[in-house]
């Protein structure tokens, strides 16, 4: 018996300084879609997320709080394991930097280094961001009105000496670059590409990964006055999931890493430092960094101080938890910012699903019970257009799957939408109320093309929806265990004569109780 094809994706994992947001809603949903979609066409998929708990930064945050770290971080990362129950996120494990394995990992991988020479002791000097967890150099910086120093990124630095080991990042400089040469798809998108490898080609600093002025994170090995760098804790969560340092199990089968998902402000960190830091301990790199976009709300940078920050339950409770996913893939092209509104994410489910897709399954179910007396049909013998329909059907898995491959999960939706137009289309074109009257046998056959198209649609669309794509699937009688890609095409079609429930609607109309004179539905 072949193996299964394995697949290794994570999300970044996310800071424990505040609770969740649309942002990181954002990137867990991606990801599931990416898991998702793995896992039906037939890999062993490895899903891993969770939290980033150690730092300056949340030592502060819990500080502030009157909480212990620990407590702290405790409580936030309750928080998103709970906000991942309620978006039905498929992770196979929610890690958390603060459990006993990863401190093992983070201290083997650090001895690696230091076996590999790559590692020193002396004095750091330099501008240090705690909000960003980032050493910036002074060229790097600007200045607030009030002549303070700031980050790329906008974090307040401050000037640090302290006692630090260092990781001799200067010495893979030309590694990088040919490693980003031989390795085009490494960093994406490709204009994520081009910042890193541009920044690299000014030449990299040796980098400080141990601090000595707080106490909340990892221990150096031998050098307990220490704690490593998060960053360098933060980035070996990747291999902890796989069992590292422990060679066998997954980190046999599923390291290196098929994809990071990150947010596009943490590139550099994913790009330049992890891969130094797996060369150095002479470990294979991960296959894929893709840097996505943010979300702004209304056109506006979400932020606490705007009062725009947007829970992802309370939106999943008001517009449908596969309406959200569904809305966040399909409107903007991933890696690039986009927007949320009101208006777009109304006008997505009610054109998108309620109108498109919604309405070609309730009318072709409906009419499957009105004229077929709720049996699926026997078709008899396929017209040339009967067949154009579903050779595009046919050709759905191969087009979505070299798409979703580079995650362009908007081009694979629309490709979906191609063919629920071009459905749509063919029903008002063969008018089967019409042949009804006229032909019964050549409206079953109508009938039935569409319903297997349907049902292609429905295990095609499951890991963006899957809760709707359930329920539709269910209403086709397919069986749990033929839901997977492996199903699609003709040697698995409907078999003629099962009588299906009568059709619910999978996707209502929204009606917004804001807007005076929106008619029910």
């Amino acid at each position: 018996m072949t193996a299964a094809k394995t697949y290794y994706i994570t999300t970044a994992i996310a800071y424990v300084n505040g609770p969740p947001h649309l942002g990181h809603a954002y990137e867990v949903i991606s990801t599931d879609v990416m898991a998702r979609f793995k896992r039906l066409d037939g890999f062993d998929v490895f899903f891993l997320t969770g939290t980033d708990e150690h730092g300056q930064k949340v030592a502060k945050t819990a500080a502030a709080a009157g909480k212990e770290p620990k407590a702290f971080c405790d409580e936030i990362a309750a928080l998103f394991k709970q906000m991942d129950a309620e978006l039905g996120i498929s992770y196979d494990r929610f890690i958390r930097t603060t459990e006993d394995d990863h401190y093992s990992a983070s201290q083997a991988i650090w001895r690696r280094i230091a076996e590999a020479g790559d590692i020193y002791l002396e004095k750091y000097s330099g501008w240090y961001s705690t909000r960003d967890e980032a050493f910036f150099d002074e060229s790097e910086l600007t200045a607030s009105p009030d002549g303070k120093k700031l980050s790329p990124y906008g974090g307040e630095c401050e000037w640090v000496e302290e006692p630090s080991y260092f990781f001799r990042l200067s010495a893979y400089t030309d590694r990088l670059l040919e490693h980003y040469e031989k390795h085009p798809d490494f960093i994406q998108p490709d204009f994520r590409r081009n910042e890193v490898v541009s920044f690299v080609r000014q030449g990299l600093r040796d980098l400080s990964i141990s601090r000595t002025t707080f106490n909340w994170g990892v221990p150096v090995p031998e050098a307990p006055d220490h704690v490593m760098y998060v960053w360098l804790d933060a980035l070996t969560n990747y291999l902890t999931g796989l069992g590292f340092p422990e060679e066998g199990g997954r980190m046999a089968t599923h390291w290196p890493a098929d994809l990071h998902i990150i947010g596009k402000d943490i590139v550099r960190f994913h790009a330049i430092y992890w891969p130094a830091f797996l060369m150095s301990a002479k470990l294979p790199l991960p296959k894929r960094v893709f840097g996505h976009g943010f979300l702004n709300i209304e056109g506006a940078k979400m932020s606490k101080s705007l009062g725009n920050v947007l829970s992802p339950k309370a939106l999943a409770d008001e517009f449908g938890l596969d309406q959200l996913r569904y809305f966040l893939l399909r409107e903007v092209p991933y890696g690039s910012d986009g927007s949320f509104s009101r208006e777009q994410i109304i006008n997505r489910i009610n054109s998108d699903l309620a109108n498109d897709l919604g309405n070609l399954a309730q009318r072709v179910l409906s009419m499957t019970g009105r004229y077929c007396g709720g049996a699926v049909p026997q078709p008899a013998g396929f017209t040339t257009e009967d067949e154009a329909l579903i050779r595009q059907a046919d050709a759905l898995l191969p087009a979505m799957r070299a798409q979703i491959d580079v995650q362009a999960f908007h081009e694979a939706l629309e490709t979906a939408w191609v063919l629920i137009r071009a459905a749509n289309g063919y029903v008002d074109r063969q008018a089967p109320w019409t042949l009804s009257k006229t032909d019964a046998a050549r409206a079953g056959t109508v009938l039935y093309a569409l319903m297997e198209t349907i049902r292609t649609l429905g295990i095609l669309l499951q890991p963006f929806m899957p809760e709707s794509c359930a329920t539709l699937l269910d209403q086709l009688l397919i069986p749990a265990e033929s839901r997977t890609f492996a199903h699609l095409g003709r040697d698995h079609a409907l078999a003629p004569g099962a009588q299906i429930p009568k059709p619910q609607g999978v996707f209502p109309r929204f009606v917004d109780k804001d807007t005076p004179g929106e008619p029910a539905v």
